[in-house]
């Protein structure tokens, strides 16, 4: 029999390769979930069968079938019951849950150690680091949570100096983990875990703004290490593989979008964006152009290209819908529509293709921010729908902006931009955006989902 838990499990291992593979592509991401989720099925089942082969067998089993009884349906609900804006939040609240049962399973099974072998082999190393790293993916993640839903804001957990703070964090849990393994007892292994929750919730409070798509990406990260490190415990072929899959294709992820942003991620981890610089400031005497519903009807109808943009505030307003209608119809009247996505426009990785592919939008008319710039010299009307930071001039030439060197959609360069916003308020980074004082910008106020009816309305009409 131990061959064929070994097969099932490099069954498993190759539907995680593939899963990867085409997660990878929007065109296949679906498929690759499917694939992935597959063989996740085949190495739970495997796990749970494979301690039949010893001489002890499992009376637990029912516990272990109500535990995923109760867990699958909760996972069920909750997955079917999110809107689109609150997907960034369900991310972050089921990373945070894998990464705390890492913890939790290296807390057991620290208390549970024999002391020969707390002096006599690697194991109590591997426990501790998958605590630390479990507790730090466990605390920042609900923190994650928490402040992407709007149930916390920076005010409320960020100090003064909060970098320092950090780093003092840093260095007491891994030095105290450390002492831990030197005199290993239950009170120091729970103090050692309160330690690196409290780091974990602090590493997180500091960083938000346009930077939290690129910590979600990090902390996924350090949840595959801790899943990794717990499958050293438990000698677990699968736990490893499919943790190292996970930590390596979130590591990658994070560092693609530093690249995107233009900064390192030491700079996101103990930066932040925050509002500074020019942009940050009272905007003067400048004032804007308002159009109305007709006047963006008529501009859309005589173009020959036109580029939309799509930001968190179309998820808000859930206006894929309208936007897709629109798409179709000027489709069918000769005019080339493309979409301008932003690698960190949303709230986390991927959530703007995410949102367009629920409304069934041709992948072909995706671009990433290389494509979409070189698009812009010839493109009539750009449709800037709920974004704000990832179409920022400051981020060209602004010196004092703290998103100064990001690389950005450089909409100004189409010959008219129309912005769809509720007010002027700032974006998620908290700054101004200069580009709605632009000569070829008009701003149309209210609800997307509201305008973009009330132009399918007018355009119909001419």
């Amino acid at each position: 029999m131990e061959v064929y838990f070994q097969l099932a499990y490099l069954i498993g291992a190759i539907c995680f390769i593939l899963g990867l593979r085409g997660l990878s592509d929007p065109k296949s991401a679906r498929k690759g979930n499917i694939i992935a989720a597959l063989g996740m099925g085949i190495a739970v089942v495997a796990s749970l069968f494979y301690p039949l082969e010893g001489d002890v067998v499992p009376n637990n089993y029912g516990w272990i079938a109500g535990a995923i009884l109760v867990g699958s349906a909760i996972g069920f609900l909750s997955a079917i019951r999110v809107q689109m804006t609150a997907m960034p939040q369900l991310i972050s609240i089921f990373n945070g849950l894998g990464g705390g049962s890492a913890m939790f399973l290296a807390l057991i099974e620290f208390l549970n150690l024999d002391p020969a072998q707390s002096s006599s082999t690697l194991l109590p190393v591997i426990i501790l680091f998958t605590i630390f790293v479990g507790s730090i993916s466990f605390s920042g993640s609900i923190l994650a949570y928490l402040k992407l839903d709007g149930k916390v804001n920076d005010k409320q957990v960020v100090l003064p100096n909060h970098q320092y703070i950090n780093i003092f964090l840093m260095l007491f849990s891994i030095a105290f983990v450390v002492f831990t393994y030197f005199v290993p007892s239950p009170v120091t292994i729970i103090i050692s875990v309160i330690i690196c929750l409290i780091y974990g919730f602090s590493f997180v409070a500091p960083i938000g703004g346009a930077d939290m798509p690129v910590v979600i990406s990090l902390l996924n990260s350090v949840t595959g290490i801790s899943a990794a490190a717990a499958g050293f415990i438990y000698d677990n072929q699968i736990m490893i593989l499919g943790g190292v899959l996970v930590g390596a294709a979130g590591t990658i992820l994070t560092i693609l979008m530093c690249e995107a942003m233009n900064r390192s991620l030491i700079n996101v981890i103990i930066g932040g964006f925050t509002a500074s610089g020019d942009a940050a400031g009272d905007q003067g005497d400048q004032t804007v152009i308002s159009l109305s519903p007709m006047d963006a009807a008529i501009l859309l109808k005589y173009s020959s290209k036109v580029m939309m943009v799509p930001g968190y505030g179309m998820a808000v307003a859930q206006a894929q819908k309208q936007t897709k209608e629109l798409d179709d119809f000027l489709a069918k009247n000769d005019v080339e529509v493309v979409y301008g996505i932003h690698p960190v426009a949303g709230r986390m990785p991927g959530h703007m293709n995410v949102l367009l592919a629920e409304v069934d939008i041709s992948y072909d008319k995706l671009c990433d921010l290389e494509e979409s710039n070189n698009h812009l010299s010839d493109t009539d009307v750009v449709l800037v729908v709920g974004a704000n930071d990832v179409v920022n001039p400051s981020a060209i030439d602004d010196p004092g902006s703290s998103i100064y060197g990001m690389p950005v959609i450089e909409v100004w360069r189409a010959k008219q931009v129309i912005v769809f916003k509720r007010s002027m308020n700032p974006g998620y980074a908290g700054i101004q955006n200069p580009l709605f004082f632009k000569g070829n910008t008009k701003m149309l106020f209210g609800d997307a989902t509201d305008s973009l009816k009330k132009i399918m309305e007018e355009i119909k009409t001419l």
